[in-house]
């Protein structure tokens, strides 16, 4: 029977990354399941969209009658759960998305899986995988430059973005020790690569740069984050949840500490050699560094230890920071027509999925 995986959230940054890793390097079909919101994008898919193992259901995770015609139509093998709201400014500014989608979402999505897993027949039953796909920032942040965040690490999250999460993890194991269902939970560090919505800060400066505006940086730049290339972290989910033991939490880093200064000062430098040409008035890049007021409850480091999921399943990053940085920039470079389509917002035009 061919392995089959739906994932939420496949119009998203990582979500589209492991459904073009399943498309690209596995034989699993792969189902899309996105409401596309402002963040979703299709276009991000354009090299496996005419695949006949790719599908896409544009359906909210919290309606659950149209999840369980999804189910029912497109009988999952296992579910990679990725959509949320992830902005941490959005969710400052207006944290009611984030309850409803990253809460109510997981819970609607937690009940459509077991209806339709407690259907299965024994063998499929015991096949079956949830696997949920969180954040380091559930951990809140770390108070000495040695510690690193591990599977046990307690809760502690500082924004509506990462309680909400820390709140669906809870909510899915849960569902582990209460009804059984068959759950894996990732936590992954702070992802970049190509795909990635204009809004986060990796993009975000290399696009202001570009055109010559502002580079805005909270506080002094020196909060540290944990740096994981988007094709490494796909790798890594499509192991979990193929390979993982169920009830297991796995950590998912890029072992590459670096402070948001240190991120943007990188990004300058690399656009003085690939994009010399300035605009007018623009001595250096760096020049556009601009320090603003920091945001409220502003974690200060986050670091992952992931020996866990290298030890157990094999896996480690095969991008270094330098390299995954700088095949990013060539990426947002040469692909203007992707990113100007997001900016102007013609990516949101004829979005229509599979009915159901």
């Amino acid at each position: 029977m061919t392995e089959k995986i739906l994932v939420t959230g496949g119009a998203g940054f990582i979500g589209s990354a492991v459904i073009r890793h399943l498309i690209q390097h596995t034989a699993y079909e792969a189902a899309n399941l996105d409401s596309l919101t402002y963040a979703g994008n299709l276009e991000s898919l354009a090299s496996v969209a005419d695949s006949p193992r790719y599908h896409f259901y544009q359906v909210d995770i919290c309606n659950g009658t149209a999840l369980d015609a999804v189910f029912a139509e497109f009988k999952p093998t296992a579910v990679m759960h990725l959509a949320a709201e992830s902005h941490v400014d959005r969710s400052i500014d207006g944290p009611s998305d984030f309850i409803q989608t990253n809460i109510v979402g997981t819970y609607s999505l937690l009940e459509a899986t077991r209806r339709y897993w407690n259907a299965l027949p024994a063998a499929e039953k015991g096949a079956f995988r949830f696997h949920h796909i969180s954040t380091d920032e559930v951990f809140g942040d770390l108070e000495s430059d040695n510690d690193l965040f591990t599977e046990t690490t307690p809760y502690a999250p500082s924004s509506p973005y990462s309680a909400s999460k820390a709140s669906s993890d809870h909510l899915v194991r849960a569902w582990l020790r209460t009804y059984g269902l068959p759950v894996l939970v990732t936590n992954c560090s702070n992802n970049y690569g190509p795909y990635h919505f204009p809004e986060k800060l990796i993009p975000h400066m290399i696009l202001n740069a570009i055109h010559g505006k502002p580079l805005p940086v909270y506080g002094d730049g020196a909060q540290v984050r944990d740096w994981l290339y988007v094709e490494d972290h796909a790798r890594a989910l499509v192991e979990v949840v193929t390979r993982g033991t169920v009830g297991e939490t796995y950590n998912i880093g890029g072992h590459n500490e670096k402070r948001n200064l240190e991120v943007v000062q990188t990004l300058c430098d690399l656009l003085e050699e690939l994009a010399p040409d300035k605009p007018d008035g623009i001595g250096h890049y760096r020049d556009l560094i601009t320090f603003v007021t920091d945001r409220p409850g502003h974690d200060l480091r986050y670091a992952i230890d992931a020996s866990k999921i290298e030890r157990e399943l094999g896996w480690t990053p095969q991008e270094t920071f330098e390299s995954g940085i700088r095949k990013t920039v060539l990426w947002y470079l040469e692909n203007s027509d992707w990113w100007r389509r997001v900016l102007n917002g013609d990516y949101r035009l004829g979005r229509l999925g599979e009915q159901v």
